[in-house]
């Protein structure tokens, strides 16, 4: 081993500053040709493993190829979801603003576990944690903790209810949630435990939202085996189609039966800042906790997701451990340390994105910006409807329509996501309601005109004529 010390793996500020110049400069003009480039382009796996799958180097590469690669060899082969005629899934807009923040944050590399580590940031993230509370209508004593994404958020907010409904897992717990619930919901109560035989799947109105009988029924029969239901999840606005579970005869009755009232809120809780999206909503203040994700219709870069409960102290009441290796973090302030209050200690301080935009833009344009979510919606469903090579599976709401071309199979339809996805235009995703196979447009996007949802429906309606083309090299969107 050689005496001397080695290279400092660190940048001298002269060559950051030339290197974040280059990156700036590169991303801005990435930025500038957005809406040119393909939603989405094919890729073939051997070239993608001969560009980027080569052993990592011994010795360093230029930067300027380094550069190349990115823009020209990964960026290309990824759906754009920022791109304004993404409409599949859920878009995750990305503010360009936000994601300056984070590098603000991941450059200093700000440890947002404890307060002893980042006091500011523990300020930040509570006064923005407060802000989403005040907007959802959530009472005084509210509080929650960003997390990566609405995954997280279910699986740390059903976590608090186990703990707080029964103390932690039993065999006999039940949980209860509609078929049109996120599969990460299921996904967290396995984690947590769960065996399918302790969940309830129950089925939906011809609007996709979850049937309160249905609900009454399955507990009754539940409580009636000795069983222990003790949580109901409910959707503020389901990924297929945007439906709203009941929330206030939800809350009535799961307050009656002292049941836990969780709210899948990932999607469509950022609604509530505009007035269609509270009156949409209303009855969701009143749930006991909820996974919120600003990365969807607040236009956050990933990851940003955000759990709520209706009581902070639940947070800290299930997750809070005190080892021997952090007592310096407890010895003060020690209520004030976010590692308490969910999985991660190691934690980035994911906030001040969300809380640098809201200041840089005001909320103003953020209710705005969700309100013309709402209406590019309603557009699309209006051109869909006068069109006749169209029927409308589900009308548009909370900034999902769906769709499917009249008269022609499930195979069909899925054909026809194909053709668009290949023609590299624009994007759609397909889903199944009600048993049969729909095309759904999201249009959360605020970057999305009018004339994007015009020109895609009648590319949508040029493509019925044509024969799949797996060949796309000649489109002058794949370039």
């Amino acid at each position: 081993m050689s005496a001397h010390p080695p290279a400092p793996l660190e940048l001298s500020p002269e060559e950051f500053r030339r290197l974040g110049y280059q990156v700036v400069d590169r991303l801005a003009e990435h930025l500038a040709h957005r809406e040119s480039q393909p939603v989405w382009r094919p890729s073939d796996p051997a070239v993608l493993e001969h560009s980027l799958g080569l052993p990592i180097p011994d010795q360093p590469r230029p930067v300027g190829d380094l550069l190349d690669l990115f823009f020209l060899e990964i960026v290309p082969h990824t759906i754009r979801v920022t791109h304004p005629r993404f409409f599949g899934y859920v878009p995750v807009p990305g503010m360009s603003v936000a994601a300056l923040a984070d590098t603000l944050a991941s450059t200093v590399n700000i440890f947002s576990g404890s307060w002893q580590s980042g006091a500011a940031a523990a300020v930040i993230e509570r006064k923005t944690i407060e802000w989403l509370c005040c907007e959802l209508g959530m009472p005084v004593g509210a509080g929650g903790l960003t997390v990566s994404g609405g995954s997280m958020a279910n699986l740390t907010a059903l976590a608090v209810a186990l703990h707080q409904c029964l103390g932690g897992y039993q065999p006999s717990a039940i949980a209860y949630f509609s078929d049109q619930t996120h599969s990460s919901v299921e996904r967290a109560l396995r984690v947590l435990g769960f065996q399918e035989s302790q969940l309830r799947h129950l089925s939906t109105d011809e609007r996709g939202c979850l049937i309160l009988r249905e609900l009454e029924e399955a507990v009754w029969n539940d409580r009636a085996l000795g069983l222990r239901p003790f949580c109901v999840v409910a959707n503020a606005g389901t990924t297929s189609t945007g439906a709203v579970d009941p929330f206030v005869e939800l809350a009535e009755y799961c307050a009656a039966e002292s049941l836990w009232l969780h709210a899948d809120a990932a999607y469509g809780g950022g609604a509530v800042l505009c007035e269609r999206g509270r009156k949409a909503l209303v009855g969701l203040d009143r749930v006991d906790s909820m996974a919120l994700d600003p990365h969807k219709w607040l236009f956050q870069p990933m990851d940003l997701g955000c759990v709520l409960v209706r009581r902070d102290t639940d947070l800290t009441e299930t997750f809070r451990i005190l080892p021997d290796y952090l007592r310096d973090v407890y010895r003060t302030d020690e209520n004030r340390n976010y590692c308490d209050r969910g999985l991660e200690l190691t934690r980035p301080f994911r906030a001040f994105k969300l809380w640098f935009a809201l200041q840089f833009y005001g909320v103003a344009a953020f209710r705005e910006a969700v309100g013309w979510g709402f209406h590019l919606c309603d557009l699309a469903e209006a051109c869909l409807r006068d069109d006749a090579r169209w029927e409308i599976i589900t009308p548009a709401q909370m900034g999902i329509v769906t769709f499917r071309r009249r008269g022609a199979s499930d195979e069909d339809q899925l054909e026809l996501i194909d053709r668009i996805r290949l023609d590299g235009y624009a994007l759609l995703t397909s889903t199944t309601v009600a048993g049969r196979t729909a095309l759904r447009l999201s249009t959360i996007n605020p970057r999305t005109t009018e004339a994007d949802i015009r020109s895609t429906i009648g590319r949508l309606g040029d493509l019925l004529g044509m024969e799949p083309q797996p060949d796309t090299a000649d489109s002058q969107f794949l370039t």
